[in-house]
């Protein structure tokens, strides 16, 4: 079972060497906080390595889709709204 990097684009490179532009769009990564996911190798790894600083890197088992990674960063909405049976609505109503 082959495993993967997960590298996010933490840090912008507004202002950075022309290279440092050509190596995230080499790992395909163009806005801040974009995901990929590529498999591990040694061209990958040196890529990443030149630019450490921008990006956070995990080692994972396998590739998330799109949506599991917007489900994943989706925060908690801090309460849950509970629905009423019928005859307690009719209930509300008469009082």
């Amino acid at each position: 079972m082959s495993s993967y990097f997960r590298i996010t684009l933490m840090r912008s490179a507004i202002g950075l060497p022309r290279r440092t532009h050509d190596v995230l769009k080499a790992l395909g990564l163009k806005k801040r906080m974009a995901t990929v996911f590529h498999p591990v190798s040694p061209s990958v790894a040196g890529n990443i390595m030149k630019v450490k600083e921008l990006v956070e890197v995990q080692e994972v088992d396998r590739r998330l889709t799109k949506q599991e990674v917007h489900l994943e960063r989706k925060p908690d909405p801090g309460y849950y709204v509970e629905k009423r049976s019928g005859t307690e609505m009719r209930e509300s109503r008469r009082a």
